[in-house]
């Protein structure tokens, strides 16, 4: 029988270590394995009825300085927030819409990817538990139903990617392999946001749980900022842990209320 007790107090210890609040503080957020817990399809995500509350609390409370970085593309995350928040990134960092509401987006190179997505597609035509989420200028492999088919989908990506050339870049995720333009990650458009307002000038927190968040770490480190990692499975470049969604779930919901104001 798991210890109830012993498990919340070693998740108050860890929400104990977490830097303290503070009113100038940049938020961001990613979302599979940060907000919400990581589904078998991406379709298939649950979305808590509360987030989207949470999430202009915080945004009021910051005074606007909170943006989503996700490997969703845009729209996918306004969909399921209903336009919750201005600010946020798509495709790890490919797309990004301002506080502002302006909208970057790379040149449009889906053409060129168009030999690997018919390669992934006859991969998972032969393979049922791996399935192809076109993002457009990026595509991805997903293998969550079989981890076993790792070796095999990442010598297939590698090859093409190998074609492709240096102007697109493989990368991995929890029993997923995405191909998207160079150039572009979670560090890069957290460092974009920061140089603009309601951003600039405040310190950078970061919150996410996947290998593509590693990028954003480093980032919002050199940034003289906090990163903070969802899970504690693995080797990472953040300088603070939460063990689960519901963990940082909860100590979102207390920033509101524990802001410490700039001094």
């Amino acid at each position: 029988m798991v210890d109830n007790r012993a498990e919340m107090n070693r998740c108050d210890e860890r929400a104990a270590m977490l830097p303290t609040p503070r009113a100038d503080w940049a938020l961001f957020l990613d979302f599979d394995g940060t907000l919400v817990e990581i589904a078998d399809h991406p379709e298939a995500v649950q979305v808590p009825g509360a987030l989207i509350g949470l999430l202009d609390a915080l945004v009021q409370s910051l005074d606007g300085a909170v943006a989503i970085v996700s490997g969703r593309p845009l729209e996918g995350l306004d969909a399921l927030l209903g336009g919750a928040l201005p600010a946020m990134a798509g495709l790890h960092g490919l797309e990004r819409r301002t506080h502002s509401g302006r909208v970057h987006r790379p040149v449009d190179q889906r053409a060129e990817l168009d030999g690997l997505r018919r390669a992934l597609e006859a991969f998972a035509a032969e393979h049922p538990s791996a399935y192809v989420e076109d993002k457009g200028n990026a595509v991805a492999l997903h293998y969550r139903g079989d981890p076993a088919l790792e070796r095999p989908a990442r010598a297939l990506v590698e090859h093409h990617c190998e074609s492709l050339g240096e102007s697109f870049r493989l990368q991995s995720g929890k029993q997923v392999l995405e191909v998207g333009p160079a150039g572009h990650d979670k560090g890069t458009v957290i460092e974009a946001f920061m140089a603009e307002p309601p951003f600039q000038g405040r310190t950078p927190v970061c919150l996410g749980d996947d290998v593509t968040d590693e990028d954003a770490f480093a980032a919002v480190n050199r940034l003289g900022g906090h990163s903070i990692r969802i899970g504690t499975d693995r080797p990472t470049a953040a300088s603070h842990a939460l063990a689960s969604v519901n963990e940082a779930y909860q100590w979102l919901n207390r920033l509101p209320r524990h802001l410490r104001p700039i001094r």
